[in-house]
Formats: C-alpha cells, structure tokens, sequence
C-alpha cells in the first residue's frame, strides 16, 4: 500500500510532489510586517504580528549597518541569515532577493522584504501565497501581509507608517501593526509579535547597536502587550542612563533621568528609590524621605540593601543622614 501511494504521488504531481515534500518543513508564518528606515538618524528595523507562536524568532531578521529582513508566509528561515550575508557583501536589495529566489523551489509560497541601510527596498509576494495577499512598498519602508481577511490590510499599514514621520520608528512600526488589525487583520486571529530596531551606524557593541529587540511569544492580545513592553523599555532607556551619570559622578543628571523613568510607571519601586537616592545625593535628604519610606513599606529589602551603596560611592551622604533615610517609617 505504501509503494502504491508512492507511484500514485510520483505519477500525478512530479517534481511538484518533491518540492511540496521540503515545502511541508518550513514552518507556517502567515502574517503582516513591515520593515523600514529612520532617515533622521539611520536606524533600520522590521515588525511583525501572527497567528503563530514565537513569529519574531522566525520573521525578523536584522543586522546593524547593513540592513533588516522579513521573511513569512511559508517561511524560507534561510532567507533571513542569507539575505543578511547578500546584503553586507554590497548587494543590493533587489539583487540580493532575485538570488535567494532563484534557488529556492518554493518561491510562489514565500512572501519576502528586505531593507538596507540606504533605505533600498525589495519585496515580494509568491503567487501561491494565501489571499488575501499583497504589499506595498513606500519611500524607506515595505508593508507585507498574507492570510489576512481583507486586501485593506497593508494599504492601511503604509498609511500608518506615513502619518507616523514623528514618532521613534519602534512606535512608528507598531503604529502600522496597529492599522492592520483595524482593518482586519490576521483572519485567523493573533498569537504573537515582535519589533526590531537596529542602528544604521554601529558602534561594534551589539547590546548598543540592537537598540530594540522585542518578542510577545504568547498572548491573547499580542499587540497590547509588545506596546507595554515596548513603554518599559523606553523606561528603562532613562533609567539605563541614570545609571551611567550616577557611574561618572552627575548626580543631578541621573536625578533628571531616573524622575522621567518614574513619570512614566510611576508604581515602579526600583525606579522611586533610584529617585530617592538622587535626591538624597543631591542634599534633599529630606525631600528624598517620602519616597525611600514608600520603597521600605511595599520591601523590606530596599531597607537593607541602602548602606551597601555607601561603600561604592552610590550613595553620598553622612551618617546622620544615613540614619535618617534607614529609619523612616
């Protein structure tokens, strides 16, 4: 009975039967994306939302100072990694994804766009991908989307990513995500998404150069949730560089940047006491009471670990002073 299918497949579809076989290894990533640049300072990124889990490890792809990639539908993961390779050897994007086509049998079922860091873009739609299917290729960005329930979708997303010129591209990305779920989206529903961000100019220190790189594997509103991740990470940005002017001795810096990281989640209690530590730093030890007092009532813990900031300088006041800040209820 075996063999029987075998001549059977064999007889009826050919070599079709054969593609079809490596086809049904590649894993199933319809959804929307865009990829795009930021002209103002270079940056390049891609972001994308599916039916799918985890699409952001197979979909998204970019490197700093050469370019960013989007490969779905029937995803081609090798597309990412190679077109990468095409396009910092100094081909073009257009040539780089006519090359990655021609040697792959399943290109009607790929849907593809590639951006380098010149903002040149290449895109395409396999006439086998799933309607409704189609792009739109703008000044700086490319817009994709398969297996949506409408043929609004992508039209919607450009537009978006139009009228967004003032945002950071990582907003301005989600902003387009966004439009495509209004006007209809995934037909099949939402699992996950991602965005990244890289730098069109690296520095060569990656966790510089990878400005944002984030992934919603798993959640009931996957937009929702890359969009408040998304405003923690800006958070932290500040709170990253209140770190780094406390490092170097600018208190009023770090003081500067840590109250524009409490503005924005203003129940985060890490980010109060790094407050109140620069207050305190700062002479206002006791403007900086209130603060370390809600710090030790919602931990303990906070309390404990103050005195330890003495010794490495992190912490710059007088004993007195110190006794203050330990025993404030």
């Amino acid at each position: 009975m075996k063999q029987l299918i075998i001549i059977i497949c064999l007889l009826i579809a050919g070599d079709y039967c054969l593609a079809q076989f490596k086809l049904n290894e590649d894993p199933l990533a319809h959804t929307y994306s865009i990829v795009a640049i930021d002209y103002k300072n270079g940056d390049m990124g891609v972001a994308v939302q599916s039916h799918w889990f985890s699409v952001g490890t197979l979909v998204t792809w970019g490197e700093p100072g050469v370019g960013v990639i989007a490969t779905q539908s029937l995803v081609n993961v090798e597309f990412g990694p190679k077109g990468l390779a095409l396009l910092e050897s100094g081909v073009s994007p257009n040539d780089a994804l006519e090359k990655l086509l021609v040697e792959d049998e399943g290109r009607d079922f790929r849907q593809v766009a590639i951006l380098n860091r010149n903002g040149e873009v290449a895109t395409h739609t396999g006439k086998k991908c799933i309607e409704e299917a189609g792009h739109q290729v703008g000044k700086g960005f490319s817009v994709q989307a398969n297996l949506m329930e409408y043929p609004t979708v992508w039209p919607a997303m450009a537009k978006a990513f139009e009228e967004g010129e003032n945002l950071p591209l990582a907003e301005r990305m989600v902003a387009a995500l966004e439009a495509a779920e209004a006007a209809g989206g995934d037909i099949r529903g939402r699992q996950s998404a991602a965005v990244l961000v890289v730098s069109g100019k690296p520095t060569g220190k990656i966790w510089v150069d990878r400005k944002v790189d984030i992934r919603v594997d798993d959640h009931p509103t996957p937009l929702e949730e890359l969009k408040r991740i998304l405003k923690v990470h800006r958070a932290y940005e500040h709170m990253n560089a209140g770190d780094l002017a406390l490092e170097h001795g600018d208190f009023q810096k770090a003081m500067q940047e840590y109250a524009n990281a409490e503005s924005m989640f203003p129940d985060n209690v890490e980010m109060k006491y790094w407050h109140a530590v620069n207050l305190a730093n700062t002479g206002k030890v006791m403007e900086s009471l209130p603060l370390f007092m809600q710090v030790f009532r919602k931990e303990e813990r906070w309390r404990k670990l103050t005195p330890r900031l003495i010794k490495n300088g992190l912490l710059t006041v007088s004993e007195v002073d110190l006794h203050k800040i330990l025993t404030v209820k």
